[in-house]
């Protein structure tokens, strides 16, 4: 018996949009539902353990391991950027933090044409997601799929050095990033649930699975979507070695992230039409702005050695690492069991705006970044921490386009770091909040007098100039298929269906007009709830 190949639905990518619109079409029995994945099943023990990031940030298994191209205001450095594979993509092995942003993001977005997307709009669909341990609320809820932790139980000691110093320097204590107020310090919430991560794979498909309306397909790599005339119909894939083709009676719905939904589109015929006739490829719609508006969250670490044990300690050695993982399997307590990113906040260093133009972070254990033979994100040797920063609202753009007309080629990922003067000022204004962090009488003691903790008396251009040479993503890569109103400068409609085209939309990280202020994971699953349900009013 031959495999079926028609269904109502085809969703292109089961990352963290893509379960949660798996799950939420399937739910009707009418649909028949095709979610089809490049990457595998991942199922391995590192995607559900918390601490398992170390494992996967540069697994090829797990991540594709993408870098941009060399960037002119980072010394022109490729800068890493990390993209999940598998079922749960990028939700599969970030570091779980959880907010959702300010207020004035997603204002912002309906400003920008996407209409019914402001804050009070989206706000029930944040709700939806989630199940939190404050209850239910004006804010909360605890009837959504993805678990919430509030990381102050096992968070390190020496967090609360942290946010003594942020205090000391005029930040308020904020209990919940994601109540009325974003600004302030704190411990960050995280989706875990019971010493698991809760990623929309584990949660929202791990329930829908077993439905006999919705396939799943695994390492299927899919070529382009199909067209009669502008009406989307199907995509074409490969399996291994063979070619095959699923047709959609309804819609295909690209969820395959910021970088590879743009890609398929250009791959298919649609985006800029000067620049696809040059690799070859037919033009079924010119829609200039695939692969542009591209934004992200670029980020500087500082490493500080310290008096005191860290994570640094708990994790140096067999006998340490064991005692850990005995720990964690008998209670799912202990490091293990939360997010390396533990304590962080929000502050204006603007006098003229009233949002937060920084977002920091501290992790009580300090590794090195650079991939090493391992693969693994290793501890430095030395009790330390790390104190990281990036701007909010970064006004660099960039764009994602095609390097070739081979599918299995990987896309041009140009994201323009520091080319706004803006950016430039808050990078500067950042570098010179977390130096007077470090000088804090609540880290006196704690940190050492090594040369390479001072960071008193640089100048704006020392500041500037290390971060050239040592910053980068934080993986948040996120606009390239922007909700607007009209085809010149918008990928998507408000309802998330591609401008000029039948039968096609865009559900995933790249539709945000503007990156919000924070990790962007809870956002995606916003529209994504959101997005499933303009599909189902379409169809009821």
């Amino acid at each position: 018996m031959s495999e079926q190949n028609t269904f109502d639905f085809i969703i292109v990518g089961a990352g963290s949009a893509g379960c949660i619109l798996a799950n939420r079409l399937s739910e009707c029995s009418k649909f028949s539902v095709l979610l089809l994945e490049d990457g595998g099943s991942n199922k391995s023990p590192w995607i559900k353990i918390p601490a398992g990031f170390a494992k996967t940030y540069y697994s090829t298994k797990h991540n594709y391991c993408y870098y941009t191209e060399p960037q002119a205001q980072m010394l022109n450095r490729k800068i890493y950027a990390p993209r999940g594979r598998g079922l749960g993509g990028s939700g599969a092995i970030n570091a779980m933090v959880y907010v959702r942003g300010h207020r004035d993001d997603f204002d912002d977005w309906q400003k920008a044409g996407a209409a019914g997307w402001g804050f009070d709009d989206v706000l029930p669909y944040f709700k939806k997601i989630e199940s939190h341990p404050l209850g239910d609320n004006f804010y909360h809820s605890t009837k959504g799929n993805i678990g919430i932790t509030n990381m102050q139980k096992e968070a390190h000691p020496i967090c609360q050095n942290f946010i003594s110093a942020c205090v000391e320097n005029g930040m308020r204590i904020n209990h919940d990033f994601n109540g009325e107020e974003i600004c302030g310090v704190g411990i960050y919430e995280a989706n875990i649930s019971n010493g698991q991560r809760s990623s929309s794979a584990s949660t929202y498909l791990n329930k829908a699975k077993k439905r006999r309306n919705l396939v799943i397909r695994t390492h299927v790599k899919v070529k382009r979507i199909l067209f009669q005339d502008t009406q989307a119909v199907g995509v074409s894939a490969s399996i291994k070695d063979q070619q095959i083709r699923y047709f959609a009676n309804k819609e295909v719905i690209l969820a395959a992230g910021a970088i590879d939904s743009p890609k398929l589109l250009q791959l298919s015929g649609v985006g800029e039409a000067d620049d696809l006739k040059k690799l070859g490829i037919n033009i079924v719609k010119n829609l200039p702005s695939v692969g542009k508006n591209l934004q992200d969250h670029v980020c500087s670490s500082y490493i500080f050695e310290t008096r005191v044990k860290t994570l640094n300690d708990d994790f140096k050695g067999f006998y340490k690492k064991a005692k850990l993982g005995f720990r964690y399997l008998m209670t799912r307590g202990g490091p293990l069991s939360i997010s390396v990113n533990q304590a962080g906040g929000f502050v204006n260093t603007r006098l003229n705006t009233a949002r937060p133009n920084i977002q920091l972070y501290f992790n009580p254990l300090s590794y090195q970044y650079e991939p090493n033979a391992s693969g693994l994100v290793k501890p430095l040797p030395h009790s330390g921490v790390m104190l990281s920063y990036s701007p909010c609202r970064p006004n660099s753009r960039g764009s994602v386009t095609l390097s070739s007309s081979d599918h299995r080629s990987a896309a041009l990922i140009q994201p323009n770091y520091l080319s706004s003067d803006d950016d430039v000022i808050d990078i500067i204004q950042g570098a010179k909040f977390v130096a007077k962090l470090s000088q804090s009488v609540a880290f006196r003691g704690v940190f050492t007098a090594s040369a390479s903790n001072n960071l008193s008396g640089k100048s704006d251009l020392d500041l500037l100039q290390q971060f050239k040479e040592r910053g980068g993503s934080i993986y948040h890569l996120c606009g390239t298929c922007a909700i607007g109103l009209n085809d010149k400068n918008s990928v998507v409609g408000a309802s998330l269906k591609v401008h000029g085209l039948e039968s096609l939309r865009v559900v995933d990280a790249s539709v945000f007009p503007n990156i919000v202020s924070g990790n962007i994971n809870a956002t995606t699953m916003m529209v994504a709830e959101k997005g499933a349900d303009h599909i189902i009013r379409d169809y009821k």
